[in-house]
């Protein structure tokens, strides 16, 4: 008995691991978030471009050790995204560091565009170009964006590209 309970406390461990795959199956993923870039530089490059183009621009602050954040990536560089996006967005991904641990990194993008504090990754933008924040109740909300479905994340982008 005691054999058969120790086998079980090492198993349900073992158990989880797993799973891990298979939920990363679920989403693609990508890590193009770069910590080597001028991230307002390219903020600016991209206003631009959505300005003369009559677009929106969706800024993505994550990181390439976060899951979510490679989860988001993955959905946005899928072909059903792209086409989009490419319609509606210009489309700047920014390294954010590990803001819930105080080492954030590009933090004065987000203060440009209203939002003080990032509580952790992904953080989705939508900017006209203007430069004022269509989704500033959202932005903070994406740390969940794996176990989002994609036609989720599809709509609501498509939704906020209205905006």
């Amino acid at each position: 008995m005691i054999r058969f309970a120790f086998t079980l406390a090492l198993a349900a461990p073992l158990a989880g691991c797993a799973t891990v795959p298979q939920a990363a199956a679920l989403h693609p993923e990508a890590m193009p978030y770069s910590e080597g870039r001028d991230a307002m530089a390219d903020v600016d490059a991209a206003l631009a471009r959505a300005k003369q183009r009559n677009t929106h621009l969706l800024l993505v602050m994550g990181a390439n050790w976060c899951h979510d954040s490679r989860a988001l990536a993955g959905w946005l560089a899928s072909p059903r995204f792209q086409a989009m996006v490419t319609e509606r967005y210009e489309m700047v991904f920014v390294d954010a560091g590990k803001p819930q641990e105080k080492q954030g990194r590009n933090l004065d993008v987000a203060r440009r565009f209203g939002i003080d504090e990032l509580p952790g990754t992904p953080n989705l933008f939508v900017i006209r170009s203007d430069g004022t924040l269509v989704n500033g109740e959202s932005v903070t909300g994406w740390r969940n964006a794996a176990s989002r479905s994609e036609d989720a994340i599809y709509n609501e982008l498509l939704a906020l590209a209205s905006g």
